[in-house]
C-alpha cells in the first residue's frame, strides 16, 4: 500500500513559474501538504487532492515539523500520492532536507522537485541581478529569523565583497542594518526590500543600508513575504526596474537614492 511523496518547490508564488513536473505532480496528487504562503490559484491545479495547510508563520501557532513528517509518512503508507508543496525551493531554508531524511528513515519512496528559490527570483522580478559583472561575483543567502544564526555569518563577510540576500528578514532589517554598518559596510550601500514577489501585490522599496531600518514598506508585517537585498547590484537593479515597470507602480524609491 506504500504511496509516494514528492517534495515540490512552489517557487515565489506565481503558478506560471512552477516547473512542468511540479504542475504534473499537483494534478495527480491525492494529498497536498502546503506552506502558508502558497496561493490558492496554485492549489487549483490539484482539483482532486485534499489540501492540508501546514505552514509555519513567525509568532503564530504553527504545525510542528515532526507532525508534518508524520502526516507525509502516514498518507504514503495508505497508498496516497503526496505532494509536500514548499515555497521557493525545498532545499533552500525550507527544511526539505529534514523531510527527505524522515521519509528515507521510514522507508517511503520520494523525489525532490526543485523550485525557483525566492533568494534569486524575488530580486530578479524586481530587476535586481544578484550577480553582475564588475559589481558582484557572488551572493550570500541567510535567514533573517534568528540573529544568533545570521550574525556570525554576516560578521565573517568582508564589507561590500558580495551581494547579501536575507530571506524572511523584514522583522530583522533594522538589526541587520546596524550590524553591517558596524562591521564597516558603507551606510550608503544600496539596499532593497522585495515584497510579495510574483504576485499582484508585488512591491519593491529601493534605498540605502542606513535607511533600511526605517523604510516605510507597503507590507510592514514581520511575517510578510519579503526579501532583503544589500549590495551595489541594487543600484543596477534600479535602472533595470525602471524599464520593467515604466509607470513605477511596483517600485518605491527612497529619496536617498
Amino acid at each position: 500500500m506504500n504511496g509516494f511523496v514528492s517534495l515540490v518547490g512552489a517557487g515565489p508564488g506565481d503558478p506560471e513559474l512552477l516547473t512542468v513536473k511540479a504542475a504534473r505532480r499537483l494534478a495527480d496528487a491525492d494529498v497536498i501538504l502546503h506552506d502558508a504562503l502558497v496561493p490558492e490559484e496554485m492549489l487549483d491545479l490539484a482539483p482532486a487532492a485534499r489540501c492540508v495547510p501546514v505552514g509555519k508563520r513567525a509568532g503564530r501557532p504553527s504545525v510542528d515539523q515532526a507532525v508534518i513528517h508524520q502526516l507525509m509518512i502516514r498518507a504514503a503508507r495508505l497508498g496516497k500520492r503526496v505532494v509536500r508543496l514548499k515555497c521557493g525551493d525545498p532545499f533552500v531554508l525550507g527544511r526539505g532536507g529534514e523531510e527527505a531524511l524522515a521519509l528515507a528513515g521510514a522507508g517511503i519512496a520520494f523525489e525532490v522537485i526543485p523550485g525557483l528559490t525566492t533568494a534569486v527570483a524575488a530580486p530578479a522580478l524586481s530587476g535586481i541581478p544578484v550577480t553582475h559583472r564588475g559589481v558582484a561575483s557572488g551572493f550570500l543567502v541567510v535567514s533573517g529569523h534568528a540573529e544568533s544564526t545570521y550574525r556570525p555569518i554576516l560578521e565573517a563577510v568582508a564589507p561590500g565583497s558580495l551581494t547579501l540576500v536575507i530571506l524572511m528578514g523584514l522583522g530583522s532589517r533594522a538589526a541587520v542594518s546596524r550590524l553591517l554598518v558596524g562591521r564597516g559596510w558603507k551606510p550608503a550601500t544600496p539596499a532593497a526590500v522585495c515584497l510579495a514577489a510574483s504576485t499582484a501585490e508585488a512591491h519593491t522599496w529601493i534605498g540605502t543600508l542606513d535607511a533600511l531600518a526605517a523604510a516605510s514598506l507597503a507590507m510592514d508585517d514581520a511575517d510578510a513575504a519579503g526579501t532583503v537585498v544589500v549590495g551595489d547590484v541594487v543600484a543596477v537593479g534600479a535602472s533595470i526596474a525602471r524599464s520593467l515597470y515604466p509607470e513605477a507602480s511596483a517600485l518605491a524609491t527612497s529619496p536617498a537614492v
